[in-house]
């Protein structure tokens, strides 16, 4: 049976449609916050590719937010901000800072940070690669959901709240806050900066780069993940989505 809107109903979807210019041929992000308090998702591109809604916006829970991916190809990471506020003029978050801006366009964030990858294609060459790291540590559970892709496309990444099971060298409490609730859960290289936790000089190599028992507390909690920096068997491929949900808290 079609659903009939009513006339403030149909100009209330077309006013929520027409910011996103979505066509049949667009690739949709969507990010979902299912947390029981606000997050302030952060887009960061790689280099040569345009930023994603300026590169951040505040996201309250139980709501998404969904735009298009506007070229044929583009690639970057999104994480999620904690414990955002405004204090005496300044923006800053517990978490996933990119310098004191709510809206990054282009600035990287402060780790630990759960991170969703993407290599984004259509058009013509229309399958997508996408992945969750947790190399650069923890900070939210985050999980990346696939929509009307042709074959196997699975749903990748980390349901598990880290923050509670953090093992204590790596337990983060913000940038000043350091009696504060653990907000983030650090990398083996983040919290002890060696060559072989941080895989480089003599240890850049697939051959060198290994995992540590830092990196297997992340795998074994999130085995659909990243842990250190050469694993790289977890980048995923997905023919023709027409929408990628990358959802925090579940």
């Amino acid at each position: 049976m079609a659903l009939l809107l009513s006339p403030f109903s149909l100009i209330t979807f077309l006013t929520i449609l027409t910011p996103l210019a979505l066509t049949q041929a667009d690739l949709i992000l969507t990010v979902v916050n299912n947390c029981p308090f606000t997050v302030w998702p952060a887009i960061l591109p790689n280099h040569g590719f345009p930023v994603l809604e300026k590169g951040g916006f505040p996201l309250t829970s139980l709501t998404h937010r969904s735009f298009p991916v506007p070229n044929a190809h583009w690639a970057g990471r999104l994480w999620a901000r904690t414990g955002c506020h405004y204090a005496n003029g300044h923006f800053s978050c517990a978490s996933g800072d990119c310098g004191g801006r709510l809206e990054c366009n282009g600035l990287g964030g402060e780790i630990p940070t759960t991170l969703a990858q993407f290599s984004l294609h259509h058009s013509h060459k229309d399958h997508s690669s996408y992945g969750v790291s947790l190399v650069d540590g923890f900070n939210l559970p985050m999980t990346i959901t696939p929509h009307e892709g042709k074959g196997v496309c699975p749903v990748v990444g980390c349901k598990a709240n880290l923050l509670d099971t953090c093992p204590g060298p790596l337990k983060y409490r913000g940038p000043k806050a350091f009696h504060g609730p653990v907000v983030g859960c650090k990398s083996g290289c983040a919290a002890f900066n060696t060559d072989e936790l941080c895989c480089r000089n003599h240890y850049n190599s697939p051959k060198t780069c290994h995992a540590s028992n830092y990196s297997e507390f992340f795998k074994h909690a999130c085995p659909h993940t990243f842990t250190y920096a050469h694993d790289s068997s977890l980048m995923h491929d997905c023919a023709a989505p027409r929408e990628l949900k990358v959802i925090f808290c579940h």
